[in-house]
């Protein structure tokens, strides 16, 4: 009942958040940040994939992640990371007209308020964080007070001490609110996930209801289903995007730059949109079954470091 009471003033109510916030950055700084990047990626790897990694003579794709983390950190991994930044990246490699509509950018979550917002829907974000967003699809139904709280909370979370991914430790952390893309019967569209090996696709990763039964399906370069689970069940076969071709040329555009790089897509209403840039997949830890898909993939992806412009 006291834990409950606690996190309802937490969420609901801006005293509480302001009490209780500054201890919850004292935990999180303890926990993560007091230890070396080497040996919490170690102690993560081990506790997620039962073996510990082999960070000097990389085999599996997971290992190989880890080996990026600690190997390879530019400014350019900063700008891609940075989903408010990106933007002009993306802008200047394949062109305005793929970018999502920004509605709203701010680094005060009070700002978040139905004044700021247009009447269609939208989902609001960090552009510092991995996590999906909040969607608002009706502005007058939000719990505005626990949206702020839950926005404040989010820039308060350094994903590098977190996770020891760098491209995140330095990112000027701000909300930005985007339009929200539906398909045509108003559901969330795929997002495809598109995992480039050395400039060229060596899979696409499509996740199914992610809201309530999450599926994820993953297919090799020529959209053929590969019979493999990475961490979530394989769900019903999902149709080639008409576009497909024309995705993964544009995904090739920003792969070119880096050893591996995850890039994403969304394909609604006959038209591409970018979603995001990502350098460390599932954080390197995510278990594939049958397991010797993680030193198949590891197989082809040849580990450098990206050239510094």
């Amino acid at each position: 009942m006291i834990k409950n009471f606690i996190s309802n003033i937490y969420h609901n109510t801006r005293i509480g958040f302001a009490i209780i916030q500054p201890f919850k950055n004292v935990y999180e700084y303890i926990r993560y940040a007091t230890v070396s990047d080497k040996s919490f990626i170690k102690k993560e790897f081990k506790k997620n994939l039962g073996y510990p990694p082999d960070l000097e003579n990389p085999k599996t794709f997971n290992e190989k992640l880890q080996w990026l983390k600690l190997n390879d950190r530019t400014p350019l991994h900063t700008i891609c990371a940075d989903k408010f930044k990106v933007r002009d990246y993306v802008k200047e490699k394949i062109g305005e007209e793929y970018l999502i509509p920004l509605v709203f950018q701010t680094k005060h979550p009070r700002d978040i308020i139905p004044e700021n917002l247009p009447d269609f829907p939208v989902i609001i974000k960090t552009n510092h964080d991995s996590s999906g967003g909040i969607i608002v699809r009706d502005k007058t139904k939000v719990n505005w007070i626990a949206t702020q709280n839950t926005l404040a909370k989010f820039l308060n979370i350094n994903y590098y001490y977190r996770y020891k991914e760098w491209q995140y430790k330095n990112i000027d952390r701000c909300i930005v609110v985007e339009k929200l893309l539906m398909d045509k019967t108003g559901a969330i569209p795929f997002d495809y996930k598109m995992h480039y090996f050395n400039g060229k696709l060596a899979f696409t990763q499509v996740d199914i209801d992610r809201q309530t039964n999450h599926k994820r399906n993953l297919y090799d370069a020529h959209w053929n289903l590969m019979h493999v689970t990475w961490i979530y069940d394989t769900g019903e076969e999902i149709q080639k995007p008409k576009h497909y071709d024309r995705m993964i040329k544009l995904g090739e555009i920003f792969a070119k730059d880096f050893c591996y790089l995850r890039v994403d897509f969304y394909h609604v209403n006959d038209k591409i949109y970018f979603g995001e840039l990502t350098f460390h997949a599932e954080s390197g830890c995510g278990t594939f079954t049958p397991e010797h898909y993680d030193l198949d993939l590891g197989n082809k992806l040849q580990l450098h470091k990206t050239k510094e412009s």
